[in-house]
């Protein structure tokens, strides 16, 4: 059983991630997968890019990447084009050391990996806008122009998953009920056969 789970800027899909992780799921955070890709492809980031990115230690600085790449569609999608092949040759090497085990494959832009089409259920988590403006502003720092930016780039989220081929579950992560936040994944997860919880 492949599940995937993805939410918008900021909804809190890390936080159900490990819920998942915690009910005997394997997890796979491709955006953290993502940064080893973008250290692999660094050659060819920088070629495009710029060399100055690279740190002291050779290692990209994403922060000054991503400046450079979320105002401009164009950059953004060739900075995709270089580091998504290698993302998508790492996550299928993941889920094939794992065969036979129910696995979760948690990305932000999960409808361009290369196991959309293969996903037997997906979760959405959503939050409000306004607490996941709070959260990203907490988190990255950034500039509320660089933040609104990013939330602009995501306008068309919801309508990427539609046409794919799995069941589509949405969990709300406003972050001021545990408790149900944990009883809507048991609900998920029965409905896609996994076991129920023991006691």
């Amino acid at each position: 059983m492949l599940i995937g789970l993805t939410g918008m800027y900021c909804a809190g899909k890390n936080h159900v991630a490990a819920l998942l992780e915690k009910r005997g799921l394997a997890v796979l955070d491709v955006d953290k997968l993502g940064h080893t890709a973008l250290e692999n492809k660094k050659a060819a980031v920088c070629a495009r890019f710029g060399a100055d990115l690279l740190n002291g230690d050779g290692s990209v600085n994403r922060r000054l990447l991503g400046e450079r790449v979320f105002k401009h569609r164009n950059e953004l999608a060739a900075l995709e084009a270089i580091v998504h092949p290698e993302a998508n040759r790492l996550s299928l090497e993941w889920i094939a050391a794992r065969e036979g085990q129910p696995c979760v494959i948690n990305a932000a832009l999960l409808h361009k990996s290369a196991v959309f089409n293969r996903l037997d259920a997906l979760i959405l988590v959503s939050a409000p806008w306004p607490v996941r403006l709070i959260r990203a502003k907490r988190r990255d720092k950034l500039p509320w122009s660089a933040l609104l930016q990013r939330f602009a780039n995501q306008k068309q989220f919801a309508a990427q998953y539609l046409a794919g081929n799995a069941d589509i579950y949405k969990v709300e992560n406003s972050g001021t009920n545990r408790t149900k936040l944990e009883q809507r994944i048991e609900v998920i997860l029965s409905g896609i056969g996994f076991p129920n919880k023991t006691a």
